[in-house]
């Protein structure tokens, strides 16, 4: 996030879109129900009618896959209108000119003909958020699990710039991250791309500079491997071993047939993890990790804020924590680790990492720190961007809108998007092992609009076969109108009846981020 979470409070505007929030960050809309008791406007743009709709000023249902036709249409209409900030976009931002020409034809219009907004709606969101003195835009993974997830992120950040909505307070771009620590993981250069804090592995000075803290003569400046790619690697046989740590991509990654097939082919699967998941049940090894109150380290949240997590109970059995594993095995294979504690790799983290380098364990007493955090004298940052745009100045992009990798026909006439529900988390691993929120919601569905049922029909509660050009499941239906006609949804937590056996491995050209948002299916009837 740019900026910071009780920021929310003080915003003029909130525009959630693709953020599920009050089920998968309720927190965050916790803060969100307090900046609308405050008087901000709240804009809601999702294919169903989630709850935090309910509070919306503006609500818009537009059609799966075609985020970037309606932020662009959106767009127009400040240009239009003139409530985009000149000055700003002078001073701050580059290649403003080829983003306006592109802007200029995409008229609310053309934006309603392709996502299914009104013109009207359209103009009304243009001029809530573009009038507004801060206005905060809220996105999830809705917006990012496309085969266009680069191109609708970069149509939020034209946004945000067009009307000056960065480097302030209650403002930014506000991802939220799907899952608690993924910020941090990602600050860890847990991506194929970059060391420590988005350090580019492709660059001379920084792997020379890792090289030299661990001792060695050189280091790799080639990227490494997507998780497509890795599964890729497997069924060609360019990858012989892999190694999953607190990963269940049986149930949460899409075309779950193929990723079983690619798993079963390598020559050597290790899983380390807090519960035999259905990967680890496919694993040579399973080695057994610690859940947070067993740890001892830090998180970073989704507002980049650094936290002690402080270990509560000894481990359990033979399980330990995942820094002590990953150390004896690094010795095993002769590259020797020494650390006593995770204070001793997070000092060489913040040694070689320039956001992170002021915060200590000493400082991260109490509420904890924000990166970037330089220096040891530095207060932590609460939102980015302030005086100057961390890369110079902000870059406008001409997006154009592109469909999913996917779309319906006779064969396949539903629109299928996946997401959470709000007792369980990811692919349940946790919670369908507590037997209160499992007892929550037992069992998988499938949301199907009244309408479309009545033409199949199918009652409530019935079983239902969903196919797609992947695989087939079975699953009891939902009749609801919270989901538009012609589109279904599934919450993706229950390997009984796995979302991810229909979803599309289609991905992003640039992030690799498949399209699990989107894909088309058929609903029948079970036999």
């Amino acid at each position: 996030m740019t900026n910071s979470i009780e920021e929310f409070e003080k915003a003029d505007c909130i525009f959630i879109i693709g953020s599920n929030t009050s089920v998968a960050h309720p927190l965050i809309a916790t803060r969100i129900y307090r900046a609308k008791k405050n008087g901000a406007k709240i804009i809601v743009a999702d294919p169903r009618r989630i709850h935090i709709s309910e509070i919306a000023d503006i609500y818009v249902r537009q059609k799966m896959g075609t985020d970037v036709a309606l932020l662009n249409g959106i767009m127009n209409v400040i240009l239009e209108s003139g409530w985009h900030d000149r000055e700003f976009i002078d001073e701050r931002t580059e290649d403003y000119e080829k983003f306006k020409k592109n802007i200029e034809a995409f008229t609310p219009e053309m934006a309603s003909e392709i996502c299914g907004v009104s013109a009207e709606d359209i103009r009304s969101i243009a001029e809530c958020y573009g009038k507004a003195e801060k206005a905060s835009l809220v996105y999830c993974m809705g917006i990012t699990q496309h085969t266009t997830g680069v191109d609708n992120v970069k149509t939020l950040a034209n946004l945000a710039m067009l009307t000056g909505n960065l480097g302030k307070e209650s403002s930014g771009v506000n991802p939220l991250r799907g899952q608690n620590n993924v910020q941090g993981a990602c600050d860890m250069g847990g991506l194929p791309n970059v060391f420590t804090a988005y350090q580019p592995v492709t660059s001379s000075a920084v792997s020379e500079k890792f090289a030299k803290a661990w001792g060695v003569e050189n280091i790799s400046q080639n990227v490494g491997l997507t998780i497509p790619a890795m599964l890729e690697g497997l069924e060609n046989e360019t990858v012989k071993a892999l190694y999953v740590l607190g990963e269940n991509p049986v149930v949460s990654d899409p075309d779950v047939h193929h990723v079983k097939k690619a798993l079963q082919k390598a020559d050597f699967l290790v899983v380390q993890d807090i519960f035999l998941t259905a990967t680890a049940e496919l694993a040579d090894v399973v080695l057994p990790g610690v859940s947070f109150a067993e740890k001892d380290g830090t998180f970073s949240n989704t507002e980049r804020r650094v936290s002690r997590v402080r270990q509560a109970v000894q481990p359990m059995g033979e399980s330990r924590q995942d820094w002590q594993i990953i150390q004896d095995i690094s010795t095993r294979f002769g590259y020797p680790m020494s650390y006593a504690s995770p204070e001793d790799i997070f000092k060489e983290i913040a040694s070689l990492t320039p956001s992170y380098a002021g915060i200590t364990y000493q400082r991260l007493e109490g509420d904890g720190l924000q990166w970037p955090c330089p220096t040891l004298e530095h207060a932590g940052t609460r939102f980015l961007h302030k005086d100057k745009i961390a890369r110079g100045k902000g870059l406008f992009h001409a997006v154009e809108f592109k469909p999913p990798a996917e779309i319906v026909d006779d064969q396949y006439p539903f629109w299928l998007s996946t997401g959470r529900v709000f007792a369980h988390y990811h692919t349940g691993t946790m919670t369908r092992n507590s037997p209160t929120l499992d007892a929550e919601i037992e069992e998988g569905f499938l949301e199907l609009n009244v309408e479309d049922a009545a033409k199949i029909k199918v009652n409530h509660g019935d079983w239902v076969t969903v196919s797609s050009r992947r695989g087939s499941i079975e699953v009891k239906a939902m009749l609801t109108k919270r989901i538009a006609q012609g589109s279904v949804f599934m919450p993706f937590h229950f390997i009984e009846s796995c979302a991810n056996v229909l979803t599309n491995p289609a991905h992003d050209p640039i992030c690799k981020i498949p399209e699990l948002k989107v894909c088309a299916v058929n609903v029948l009837k079970a036999n």
